[in-house]
């Protein structure tokens, strides 16, 4: 039991936080892409993806794995982006820290998404059983480059007023 619920009705809580994070994630990414001001998508973003790693460290572990080390560089990115988005104002440098913190935070959970879609789709997890075979070092890297290339495009874009 997590928080009263059974671990598989938390698993399915945790996960669709996380697709909500992801989701929000997108369209806040637009938003800024398009140079408008930051927003609810924003919030919801943030929050959801708080939401997706507290969750995360909640789930019944023995030890340190490669999901708590992910919640915990998750959970500084994004302490560094609420301190440049409500504590700096992304004024200066705080647009850039909170662009870079940001889409680092979002590019885990889609990150994460990828590990647990080779792992649980059949035609991905035959692919790559172990989630060290080419095809699965491919489309991480794909997805890393994208969101490399995301967030420089976003540093060149967003302005806010």
């Amino acid at each position: 039991m997590v928080l009263g619920m059974s671990v598989a009705t938390f698993t399915i809580v945790h996960v669709v936080i996380s697709l909500i994070a992801i989701a929000t994630g997108a369209v806040a990414c637009a938003r800024m892409w398009e140079g408008r001001r930051l927003d609810g998508w924003n919030t919801v973003f943030l929050w959801t993806t708080i939401l997706t790693s507290v969750t995360g460290f909640l789930f019944p572990f023995n030890g340190f794995t490669p999901a708590i080390g992910t919640g915990i560089v998750s959970s500084v990115a994004l302490a560094i982006a609420l301190v440049a988005l409500y504590g700096g104002r992304l004024a200066g440098k705080w647009r850039w820290i909170y662009i870079c913190s940001a889409v680092f935070a979002f590019y885990l959970n889609v990150f994460v998404a990828v590990v647990q879609a080779f792992g649980k789709i059949g035609f991905l997890h035959a692919l790559a059983p172990t989630g060290s075979e080419p095809p699965f070092a491919v489309v991480q890297g794909i997805v890393l480059l994208g969101f490399i290339a995301l967030g420089v495009l976003l540093i060149r874009r967003f302005r806010p007023a």
